[in-house]
């Protein structure tokens, strides 16, 4: 009998014909395996141990470093939200080691191996989102969480933000496994972005806004299952849990299984969530059709924008004068948009002057 798939991971061969469909998608599988992460830049088992799991090596030191990089990446996030700084924002995830653990889930799960690591992410989810909530009653009260951009970016995820998620958990498992290409970590932080919807998180708790803190909670959550998810499929194709399937006798069904159950939780609410936006995005058009004929008759007014954020209908007008009665508006919108839509009209006073053109 010829060498299995597993034995063609790191040869150079021919793939058997098609007709022979386990060994020969088992051959291809190996051959990607092998071009993606080449045997002569994968890590050892040992370095990876030594980097993700803070239970091991000098735990004072690690843990130390966690913390308090995590403390300041939340403090920095916090600033980054509340003032929405883009920038800022970036800074606090390029700074935040919480990714640290949450590869150390996957890689303690595909070695069947408790690390602590679980404990640890769970701790500094609630030290982040106290922080959130500290730095929140900095904000006036009244405050529309949803006029900053940082927080209603983070409230209402969807389906992409899950795919994308997903994608980024493969680069980052794939950058930890090989030595050449560590340099893409701080993108890869950058993309995932943990710290910053946990800050939302408390931020909106702080404001008494559960609904929004739930949303921001929803985007964190498949954050992470995205990340151990990948971390999980990455690894245990390098055959870092083999040495825990040889003394088990049998891969980790369970860890899988549990991990596919949690990622169908989010899949659904993210689906669901992805469906609404596309029916709100309908709906914007015939709200702007609605707010421009309730504006028809008044000289100089205009509808400058419609915007639908978490669930709710934004119209911003510019008018030199009074409204007309929002009643009227609303009228308007019965049987266009379905009842029960939050509708929000920010009206700014102002004109347009056509001033002409410079040099005539």
């Amino acid at each position: 009998m010829g060498p299995g798939p597993a034995a063609l991971g790191h040869q150079s061969v021919s793939c058997p014909p098609e007709r022979h469909r386990p060994w020969f998608f088992g051959c291809v599988i190996s051959k990607v395996r092998a071009r993606a992460l080449p045997a002569s830049q994968r890590r050892s088992l040992e370095e990876l141990t030594q980097d993700l799991d803070l239970s091991s090596g000098d735990t004072t030191s690690k843990r130390s470093a966690f913390w308090t990089m995590l403390t300041l990446s939340s403090v920095i996030a916090g600033g980054g939200v509340l003032t929405d700084s883009t920038a800022t924002v970036i800074g606090a995830m390029i700074i935040a080691p919480l990714s640290t653990p949450i590869m150390g889930i996957a890689l303690g799960s595909v070695q069947r191996r408790r690390t602590g690591s679980a404990a640890i992410v769970l701790l500094a989810c609630l030290l982040v989102i106290a922080v959130g909530m500290i730095m929140s009653v900095t904000l006036p009260s009244g405050y529309d969480l949803l006029s900053n951009g940082q927080i209603s970016s983070r409230t209402s995820p969807g389906l992409m933000d899950l795919i994308a998620a997903l994608a980024t958990g493969f680069a980052g498992a794939v950058a930890l496994a090989r030595r050449d290409v560590g340099s893409v970590l701080p993108g890869v932080a950058i993309a995932i972005s943990l710290v910053p919807p946990l800050v939302v998180v408390g931020v909106c708790l702080g404001q008494a806004s559960g609904w929004l803190a739930l949303g921001a909670l929803v985007l964190f959550v498949s954050n992470l299952f995205a990340l151990v998810f990948g971390g999980m499929v990455v690894f245990a194709s390098l055959g870092y849990g083999a040495e825990a399937e040889k003394t088990a006798g049998r891969p980790a069904r369970r860890a899988y299984a549990a991990m596919a159950l949690l990622f169908a939780v989010v899949f659904v609410p993210l689906t669901a969530n992805t469906v609404v936006t596309f029916l709100l995005n309908a709906w914007v058009g015939q709200t702007k059709d609605a707010a421009e004929q309730w504006l028809a008759e008044e000289p100089g007014a205009s509808v400058t924008s419609v915007d639908a954020k978490s669930r709710t209908m934004y119209i911003r007008v510019r008018t030199p004068g009074d409204l007309p009665p929002v009643e009227f508006l609303l009228d308007r919108l019965q049987g266009r948009i379905p009842d029960g839509i939050p509708v929000v009209v920010d009206a700014s006073r102002g004109r347009r002057i056509d001033a002409g053109v410079v040099g005539d």
